[in-house]
C-alpha cells in the first residue's frame, strides 16, 4: 500500500521505517526542515521501561496540591481557562484510582519491553549509532516516603516483567560513583540493568537517512493543514500547496495530533505537557554520571551522551506555550549542582523545552480510528523515545493486517 505518515519525530520516523520494511510505499510529511526537530530534539535520552509508573497514580494528588503555586514544581498545572485541559484533567483524576494505575502500568510495561527489544534488533540490522549506552537506569531517592512508594510501584512492575529491584544508598553509589558527593542525601534506589540511554535526535535523523535509502519519501517543510474525507474514508491531506493521496494515513504528530483529528469528529485524549532539558558539554576532568539516572522526587533524569550530559524532566501544563521559563531552567541547574558539585562543564548550559503528547493514563493511542484508512500512533508522553520502536512495529503490523506481538490495548 501507499502510506502517508504525518509527522517526522521519533515516532513518525520509526513508523515509516517499519512500514517500509513491511513492503509499503511510504511518504513522511513534516512542517520542519528535518527530522526530530521538535519534541524529539533534546529529550531526556532514556529508554526507560523502569519509568512505567504513570503520572496518574494515587500518590500524585497530595503532591500536586503541595506543588500548587510553586513556579519550579516538578509537576506544574497552570490554572487557565482551557476547556480541553479541564476535560483532560477530569480523565486524569479518574486514572489515579489504584485499579486503573495497575492496569496502565501493565500496558506501559508490555509496550516498553517490546520496544526495547525492537530497538536492539534495529541496532543490529542497521549499525546505527546515537551515543547509546546499555548500562541500565538507576532511580535514586532522597525522601523516605518517596522511596517507600517507589518500592510498591517497583513490585507492580516486577509482576509484569520489569526487573526493577530496591537498593541501599551505598549500592546506588557503587553502581554510579559520581553520586558519592551526594551520598548523605540518598535514602535508597532501584536499578533496571537492561534499560538504556541515547540521543533520540541523532537516532531519528540517522534512521531517517536509512529509511530514505530504502525509498521512503520525506517531504520536509510542509505543514499538514487538514485531512480530507470522502465517502467515509480519508481521501487525502493538504500539506502546503500539495494534495497528497495514499491508501492509508498515519497521524504521528505528537501534541498536535488532536488538532488534525478533531475536525473529523475524532477526539483523542492528548494534551501537551511541556518538558525542559539542559545540555552540558563536559570537560576531561568532569565527575559526571555514565549510568543514566532518574531523580524521582524531582522528576529529573540525567543521561550521558558522549561528552555531554543531558538533564531533563518536569512537566508544565500550559497549553501549547513553548517559551522557556527561566525559573524552571534554573531549577534544573540548581539540582544538578547539588548532586554533582564536581561536574566542571565546558561553557554555559543549553536550555530547551518541548511539548510531550500526554494522555491522562500515559498509555499511548495506537491503532485505527473510526475511519478505516486513518490510523494513529501518538500520545506517548514522556516515553516517546522508549516506546517508539515498539509502537512503530505494532502499527506497521496493524496496517499490514497482522496481529501485533505485545499485549496492549490497541484502538
Amino acid at each position: 500500500m501507499r502510506v502517508a505518515v504525518l509527522g517526522a519525530g521519533v515516532v513518525g520516523v520509526t513508523s515509516a521505517w517499519y512500514l517500509a520494511r513491511a513492503g509499503h510505499e511510504v511518504t513522511v510529511i513534516d512542517r520542519q526542515p528535518g527530522a526530530a526537530l521538535e519534541t524529539s530534539f533534546a529529550n531526556g535520552g532514556q529508554i526507560s521501561v523502569s519509568h512505567a509508573e504513570p503520572w496518574a497514580n494515587p500518590q500524585v494528588l497530595p503532591k500536586a496540591l503541595k506543588w500548587l503555586g510553586r513556579e519550579d514544581a516538578p509537576l506544574l498545572f497552570r490554572l487557565r481557562w482551557d476547556p480541553a485541559f479541564f476535560r483532560w484533567a477530569l480523565k486524569f483524576l479518574a486514572e489515579c484510582a489504584p485499579g486503573r494505575t495497575r492496569e496502565n502500568i501493565r500496558s506501559i510495561v508490555a509496550m516498553a519491553l517490546y520496544s526495547r527489544q525492537q530497538l536492539g534488533l534495529l541496532r543490529q540490522e542497521t549499525g546505527i549509532q546515537y551515543d547509546q549506552l546499555t548500562r541500565g537506569i538507576l532511580h535514586f531517592y532522597t525522601d523516605e516516603r518517596e522511596f517507600e512508594a517507589a518500592c510498591h510501584a517497583a513490585g507492580l512492575m516486577r509482576a509484569f516483567g520489569c526487573d526493577r529491584h530496591p537498593l541501599s544508598a551505598d549500592e546506588c553509589v557503587a553502581i554510579e560513583p559520581s553520586l558519592a558527593a551526594a551520598r548523605q542525601q540518598l535514602v535508597g534506589g532501584d536499578y533496571m540493568v537492561d534499560d538504556e540511554s541515547g540521543d533520540a535526535h541523532k537516532f531519528t535523523q540517522a534512521l531517517a537517512e536509512h529509511a530514505a535509502s530504502r525509498g521512503v519519501d520525506f517531504r520536509y517543510g510542509q505543514s499538514v493543514e487538514r485531512i480530507e474525507t470522502a465517502a467515509g474514508v480519508v481521501s487525502g491531506v493538504i500539506a502546503g500547496s500539495e494534495h497528497i493521496t495514499a491508501d492509508a494515513y498515519l497521524v504521528a504528530c505528537g501534541s498536535w495530533s488532536g488538532h488534525l483529528l478533531a475536525p473529523l469528529g475524532i477526539h483523542v485524549p492528548i494534551y501537551p505537557a511541556k518538558g525542559y532539558s539542559m545540555t552540558l558539554a563536559l570537560s576531561e576532568t568532569s565527575v559526571a554520571p555514565t549510568v543514566s539516572l532518574t531523580d524521582d522526587g524531582y522528576k529529573i533524569v540525567f543521561s550521558r551522551l558522549g561528552q555531554r550530559l543531558r538533564v531533563a524532566g518536569t512537566a508544565e501544563f500550559n497549553g501549547y506555550n513553548t517559551e522557556l521559563n527561566p525559573v524552571r531552567c534554573a531549577a534544573l541547574s540548581r539540582r544538578t549542582e547539588q548532586l554533582f558539585p564536581e561536574l566542571r562543564p565546558l561553557g554555559p548550559p543549553e536550555y530547551w523545552c518541548g511539548l510531550r503528547p500526554a494522555t491522562p493514563s500515559n498509555v499511548p493511542c495506537i491503532g485505527r480510528t473510526r475511519l478505516p484508512n486513518l490510523w494513529i500512533n501518538s500520545g506517548h508522553g514522556t516515553l516517546g523515545w522508549t516506546m517508539s520502536c515498539g509502537s512503530a512495529a505494532a502499527i506497521a503490523d496493524l496496517i499490514s493486517g497482522r496481529r501485533p506481538e505485545p499485549d496492549f490495548p490497541f484502538r
